[in-house]
């Protein structure tokens, strides 16, 4: 059963949820109260538990038409980074799980990931397009330092000539660096860094176990080195938070030989609105209230507008604002006409033997 904590809320160390609340499908929650006994101090954050997933198929297909690709994999759900306004919390409510501290304490890996992708790449009705690696939770969160999930995906991958982009917070992804750069080689791999702020106290707070901002722009620099395509993503734009940093990530992201740039704007689906707002008050209360404000003037006087060509841009004159400064910026660095996307190519994928004895296929 999880539990909601009533009274003052806390930070935990190393954690970017507050609270705990419960999966919005439970039908009983339990709710703390002070009660006049000592309670043990929670200040230190709640262990992390490795769950195995037993998902027989790893690749999800995409509808959203504000999505720049078709097919996902996520080789693990909930997330160590502890992105305070992480959109995918509410995914472990599906679990019965608090999409609060329990997304980032209870996570659940894919040990059998590459082999199913490989079942699934060998059909013979399977056609090609790039696969977004680590769109939903990161797919080089902390455990797959030991785990080696991703690592033994992009291998897959590389074997089979499929492109691939990732998307991460993690300097980590330099520990595939030789794959990357030789898949780039044949326009098979791309990759965007999120870069939330420059700001390192900033940072702790919002992303605590996320890589500090100077060594994701590192990591773009020497991939950017290698030959592997490589861009960086302002995101999530926190209006009144780090708003004011754009221009600056951006002028990093220059400086470190990007190729492509891009922005969000803050989202705050379903659970993630109650977490976020606990966090911005525990962590900023002096300035909470003017969040908020701008983030709801961004959002037609609500949290968050669910709408396609919107939930990622918002609107109004604040947003326009945001958007506007976004592109100046992008223009004077030589950043602007680039799309959010590389031209991947799909010519060389070449289905996996082991599963198939097809000859290899060519697809324009």
């Amino acid at each position: 059963m999880n539990t909601t904590d009533g009274g003052e809320k806390k930070s935990h160390r190393g954690r970017g949820a507050v609270s705990n609340r419960a999966s919005r499908f439970l039908e009983q929650v339990v709710e703390s109260c002070e009660d006049g006994w000592e309670a043990p101090d929670e200040t230190a954050g709640p262990a992390t538990r490795l769950h195995r997933d037993k998902a027989r198929t790893v690749i999800t297909r995409n509808v959203s038409p504000d999505v720049p690709f078709e097919q996902s994999i996520n080789p693990y759900r909930g997330c160590q980074h502890g992105c305070s306004y992480c959109y995918a919390r509410p995914t472990h409510a599906y679990l019965d799980l608090s999409p609060g501290l329990d997304f980032e304490t209870e996570i659940f890996y894919k040990p059998q990931a590459a082999e199913r992708l490989r079942a699934e790449l060998a059909k013979p009705g399977y056609r090609p397009s790039p696969i977004a690696l680590g769109a939903n939770t990161d797919a080089y969160q902390p455990s797959e330092r030991k785990l080696r999930i991703t690592r033994a995906i992009v291998e897959l991958l590389h074997e089979t000539r499929h492109p691939v982009v990732i998307i991460t917070k993690s300097d980590l992804v330099l520990r595939d660096i030789d794959l990357l750069a030789d898949m780039a080689r044949d326009r098979l791999a791309g990759v965007f860094l999120s870069v939330t702020t420059l700001d390192g106290e900033l940072a702790r707070r919002m992303e605590p176990r996320a890589a500090a901002p100077h060594r994701r722009i590192e990591a773009v620099r020497q991939l950017s080195a290698a030959g592997v395509p490589t861009g960086v993503l302002v995101a999530p734009v926190v209006p009144g938070l780090n708003d004011n940093e754009i221009e600056a990530i951006l002028s990093a992201a220059a400086s470190a030989s990007a190729q492509r740039v891009g922005m969000i704007l803050l989202r705050l689906p379903r659970e993630v609105e109650g977490i976020f707002t606990e966090w911005l008050h525990v962590h900023y209360p002096e300035k909470a209230q003017r969040v908020l404000s701008l983030v709801r003037q961004c959002r037609g006087g609500r949290l968050y507008d669910s709408g396609f060509g919107t939930r990622m841009r918002g609107t109004g004159p604040v947003a326009e604002l945001i958007r506007q400064r976004f592109a100046m910026a992008t223009r004077r660095l030589g950043l602007d006409g680039q799309e959010r996307t590389w031209d991947l190519s799909t010519v060389c994928f070449r289905a996996p033997e082991a599963q198939s004895r097809q000859m290899r296929l060519c697809f324009d």
